[in-house]
């Protein structure tokens, strides 16, 4: 049971680095770190065949009387957000070190990251809908411990309540959609709810599951109108902001669109309800951060605008559209986890994020000045940087005329 010793191992290792951290700050931060470092070691085994475009599927008995098992599944999608948990995860455990001062406490922080980190290996690994919640409902849970860490602030708890409450509400739409989808199918098992696609679209209740679970996902991944609080969890220190927002919270609603396209896509419901969703989206975070000041605050924005994009493109339907926003996904959470970690440099040195304030600074950090141009050139789509390729990647395609695939299955998603 390799990945579900995977998922447990981070909820096993927050306990103990918050005992480390008693010790020894930098006991904790080797500590976590050997924690996201041995949750990856756990996932090789079966990485293999992922990479070979197999799917491992591995059970444990967890409520037999409701015919529900404990599944994880490793698939292309999950190892690709699984790789993005714990390897951005690994460098915000090490930013964190030298990030928080001496009065803070890393060692809780450590645990929460682990919580979370946990949370979110659950939702991509999981087999079964009713575990999905689970994990779904426990990284509110940790992201609001994980905004709420300055508690002591206005700011940070008037953050993580937002937070929890839109998502915490947006999970309650999510149970009923995956209720009605199950009813629907007949199981609850991803498998076979992948596999009943057309069985899914043509039922009588597609269109009440279908807008429950776009309600999940969109409260969870910050669409319009639940856009608004993203930036108020920017209240977080930086490095929660850089892994939460950027890396792992954020995309899983992205996610959820990304696991569930074979079952929903494919109908004019969901290229009106996903594309129209997510063009509104990019078009009001690109908007409200031309004016905004605050370095946290724009890349906040920015990112409700990147997710737009990328909610767009699975909006679209195809599935070279699906692969454009998957390949997005990976650079977006590239780009922005570095643009958010150079923004902590600069705030934590000059003591603002104000962008009037911070001019000149390339004469006293040539080293964060250069990290932060190299992410945003790619943020911006410049050639030769990794978002140049995925934006190419998403523009419009003229489309194949009938009758000249050359194979079959050329077209159908993977």
């Amino acid at each position: 049971m390799d990945l579900l010793l995977a998922v447990l191992t981070p909820f096993l290792g927050a306990g103990l680095v918050a005992l480390a951290a008693r010790r020894s700050r930098a006991l904790a931060a080797w500590g976590a770190g050997a924690v996201a470092a041995l949750a990856l070691l756990l996932l090789l085994p079966a990485m293999a065949a992922s990479f070979g475009g197999a799917t491992t599927i591995q059970r444990l008995p967890w409520i037999p009387a409701a015919g529900l098992d404990l599944a994880f599944r490793l698939d292309g999608l999950g190892l690709l957000f699984a790789l993005l948990i714990l390897g951005i995860g690994l460098l915000v455990i090490l930013y964190a070190h030298y990030y928080l001062s001496l009065e803070d406490s890393l060692g809780r922080l450590y645990a929460y990251l682990l919580l979370f980190m946990g949370s979110m290996l659950g939702v991509v690994l999981s087999e079964n809908l009713i575990q999905l919640l689970v994990f779904w409902e426990l990284t509110s849970l940790s992201s609001f411990l994980l905004i709420a860490y300055w508690r002591r602030r206005e700011a940070a708890r008037r953050g993580a309540r937002m937070a929890l409450a839109i998502t915490g509400a947006g999970g309650l739409a999510l149970l009923g959609g995956f209720i009605l989808l199950g009813e629907i199918v007949g199981s609850y098992d991803l498998s076979v709810v992948l596999a009943s696609g057309d069985a899914v679209r043509a039922h009588p209740l597609y269109l009440p599951a279908l807008l429950l679970i776009l309600l999940g996902a969109f409260t969870k991944s910050a669409q319009f109108p639940f856009h608004f609080w993203l930036p108020h969890a920017m209240a977080a220190p930086t490095p929660v902001s850089a892994y939460l927002h950027s890396a792992t919270m954020v995309k899983a609603g992205v996610f959820l669109l990304a696991r569930l396209f074979p079952a929903l896509s494919g109908t004019a419901e969901w290229t009106w309800l996903v594309g129209g969703v997510g063009l509104a989206t990019l078009l009001i975070g690109a908007v409200i951060a031309l004016f905004k000041h605050d370095l946290k605050g724009l890349l906040a924005y920015s990112t409700i605008s990147h997710l737009g994009l990328i909610t767009a493109l699975f909006g679209i339907g195809t599935p070279l559209a699906a692969v454009a926003g998957v390949f997005h996904i990976i650079n977006h959470a590239i780009f922005k986890a570095g643009l958010f970690m150079a923004a902590g440099i600069i705030d934590h040195e000059c003591g603002t994020r104000d962008m009037r304030r911070i001019n000149g600074l390339w004469k006293y950090m040539p080293h964060t000045a250069t990290l932060a141009m190299v992410a945003a050139a790619a943020m911006a789509g410049v050639p030769l940087a990794n978002g140049f390729l995925s934006r190419k990647s998403s523009s419009p395609k003229p489309s194949r005329p009938e009758g000249r695939c050359a194979s079959a299955g050329c077209c159908r998603w993977p």
